[in-house]
């Protein structure tokens, strides 16, 4: 009988010969979308070298910021088990991440990686998207465990519903049996919030029922408070666990230290505008709390600001001259004609003095790509003064009262890169509050200050050893001189001549029995319109705070539109492309899809001469969508039905009476269902065959 030939229908399958593999494919290495002219071209070498260089410190610095945290929980999961308070209770510790779940879902996941590299304890990540249910949540337990040192062992052979802690309990028993040191379990919940209150409930229940043979440790992490948890456990399933509380450091401590130390930063020669920064710190503080999105968004700005051109290359993490110069020999006719074009080129050119020079300048390209070396070192040396001046401001304003200009470095640095800040009324406030600090606290910032500068000029002739990024340093040289002298004047004032006067106007202003009533105003008058005789240390500290007004912060708190030639190379202002691109605007984006497909789709069945147009071949959501704007509050099925047949079946239009298609009955349902589904309309109690409409 012919193999194909059945009593049945059936499907013959011919397998010619073929074996199952018995080694897995090896991953197919993915190639860039970039091109090879893409990429060594000189913007996008500049951007991917400086990403490098600002991911690599991020890195390094957050996993410093959490090393002292993981190294508490280390230490816990380690050593919980070799007391006796935990005995007949679950060790549990509570991590107080905060409220934002993105970044600290990898921090737990950091936490669970250092304890399979660092400890004899064995990790399992239990996410809340896994354990949907009791059952769930045991065979992912009992799988992570077991599979984490068995890959090749019979634990493959078992089905996924065959796991559960009775399994767990053998295969511990039987590989550690041995030992004369047992590794714990630790189980790690990182969305704590997220977990359903029964499986939790009764995973701690069933847990704690082991606990005698296999030594489980939870770790919690919470976004909220403790009180989450006692909310979330009564009371006969927290008297089966003993909490111990971790506390992690704030988002915002996490991105002060951020910008502080990697981004704002002379040795990041990119910024952001005023609007754009101010955009991204919004984003932060009152939408997500995410150190992550905001490196993202920082990201995405430095991917466009390299994008306009090349250019924008120019804008690189060195000031050697001969590797400016070398990039400036790249640059093209064009592009040297785009420099050209910049803002701030034309007072460049109105600075110069000898005609011959401007005419250079303009026609010249060789003449240009000689000067061009200097000028961008000149911007260099602008930042690196310029964020050495922040710091000595952000001293000097941080701790005073109700703060007027703030007290964070990124605060300082919105107002500073955007307009004049010595012309606001909050600079001038922070002043008058300085000339009023005792000798200790204005000696005090005036040491700070210093320290500042010392800190700058000290980073620098480290990077002139290491070969790395080198700035001016004159002007901070004279700034510090300045700054000693003017507190060692401080320190030699004092206020002897204050009680003088004080004693003179005393007895200047006695009253005399008979004196009247406009005597007395004539003298207070007088008094008045006397010069006020300052004592030295109020003329000290007044010289001081003119000093750094008019020569230190006016100078060199410069905004960006005032600053040296070329400075848009290194500066991105286009806060509209970037909320364009992070900000979601799920609403318009929904009425685009649906008002014209063709918008997202690109297909040349769905193009429309113009927004309001119908055409059959449009998508089913997308008619019912455009009908129904046509509609008021309250929407009749049947005319809706009735129009959205016209527009799909050319052939109804001339035949209104002829029964509807149930085809096109149905996909009038379903696109009526779809449409409920986005809440564009709601079913009506006041009419059973009308919807309402929600939107306006």
């Amino acid at each position: 009988m012919d193999s194909t030939i059945s009593v049945s229908k059936g499907v013959f399958v011919f397998k010619n010969g073929a074996t199952k593999a018995k080694t897995r494919r090896k991953a197919q290495k993915c190639n860039s979308l970039l091109d090879r002219t893409t990429a060594s071209a000189l913007w996008y070498r500049s951007y991917e070298t400086l990403w490098t260089k600002v991911r690599d410190q991020l890195d390094k610095l957050l996993s410093g910021s959490y090393e002292k945290i993981l190294d508490d929980l280390l230490s816990f999961v380690e050593g919980c088990y070799q007391s006796l308070e935990y005995s007949g209770v679950l060790p549990t510790a509570a991590l107080l991440t905060g409220i934002n779940q993105i970044d600290h879902l990898a921090q737990l996941e950091a936490l669970a990686g250092n304890i399979r590299n660092n400890t004899f304890s064995l990790v399992v990540l239990l996410q809340s998207r896994d354990c949907p249910s009791m059952k769930a949540a045991v065979e992912t337990l009992v799988s992570g465990f077991v599979e984490e040192k068995e890959e090749d062992s019979e634990s493959r052979r078992l089905r996924r519903n065959q796991l559960n802690l009775g399994v767990l309990r053998a295969w511990y028993l039987e590989k550690y049996q041995q030992m004369d040191r047992k590794p714990n379990l630790a189980i790690i919940v990182p969305d704590f919030e997220l977990f359903g209150p029964e499986v939790l409930q009764d995973l701690i229940l069933v847990l704690n029922s082991y606990a005698a043979e296999l030594p489980f440790v939870l770790v919690f992490g919470v976004a909220t408070s403790v009180a989450t948890i006692h909310s979330v456990l009564p009371y006969h399933v927290t008297s089966k666990i003993k909490l111990s509380i971790f506390q992690s450091e704030p988002s915002i401590v996490n991105l002060n230290k951020v910008l502080d130390s990697v981004l704002l930063t002379p040795y990041c020669p990119f910024h952001l505008s005023g609007k754009t920064f101010k955009l991204l710190t919004d984003i932060f503080l009152f939408y997500d709390f995410s150190v992550k999105g905001f490196v993202e968004g920082f990201k995405y700005a430095l991917m466009e600001h390299y994008f306009q051109g090349t250019i924008y290359g120019l804008c690189s993490v060195t000031s050697d001259r001969e590797e400016l110069e070398e990039a400036v020999d790249q640059l093209s006719a064009a592009d040297l004609e785009s420099i050209r074009q910049l803002l701030s080129f034309r007072p460049l050119i109105e600075s110069l003095d000898n005609p011959q020079e401007v005419i250079d300048f303009l026609t010249k390209d060789d003449y240009l790509r000689r000067m061009l070396p200097s000028i961008l070192l000149e911007v260099h040396n602008f930042w690196f003064t310029f964020h050495c001046t922040l710091e000595m401001m952000q001293v000097l304003v941080q701790d005073l009262p109700r703060t007027p200009l703030g007290k964070q470095l990124r605060e300082l640095y919105g107002q500073c890169i955007s307009t004049d800040v010595t012309q606001r009324v909050e600079f001038r406030e922070c002043m008058q509050l300085v000339s009023f600090m005792s000798k200790e606290e204005i000696l005090a910032k005036v040491v700070k200050m210093m320290e500042v500068i010392q800190k700058y000029m000290e980073r620098n002739d480290e990077a002139t050893i290491r070969g790395e990024t080198i700035f001016e340093v004159d002007l901070l040289e004279k700034i510090n001189t300045d700054l000693e002298r003017f507190a060692n004047e401080i320190v030699k004032a004092g206020m002897e001549r204050m009680a003088v006067d004080a004693e003179e106007t005393a007895a200047s202003l006695i009253v005399s029995p008979k004196m009247n009533r406009q005597e007395l105003k004539e003298r207070l008058l007088n008094a008045a319109r006397q010069p006020r005789m300052e004592s030295p240390f109020f003329k000290s500290v007044g010289n001081l705070v003119s000093y750094l007004t008019e020569e230190v912060f006016r100078k060199y708190l410069r905004p960006f539109n005032r600053g040296p030639p070329l400075i848009e190379l290194f500066v991105y202002s286009d806060s509209a492309t970037i909320r364009r691109h992070i900000v979601g605007v799920p609403r318009a984006a929904v009425h685009t899809a649906l008002n014209n497909p063709h918008y997202y789709l690109q297909c040349e069945c769905c193009e429309l001469d113009e927004d309001c147009s119908l055409v059959p071949t449009l998508p089913d959501l997308s008619v019912a969508y455009k009908l129904h704007l046509e509609c008021g509050r309250m929407i009749n099925l049947f005319d809706w039905l009735q129009a959205f047949r016209t527009v799909v079946d050319d052939g109804s239009s001339d035949d209104q009476e002829r029964q509807v298609d149930p085809q096109i009955q149905a996909r009038f349902t379903r696109a009526v269902a779809e449409l409920q589904f986005l809440g564009y309309i709601k079913t009506s109690k006041r009419k059973t065959d009308h919807v309402a409409r929600l939107t306006w």
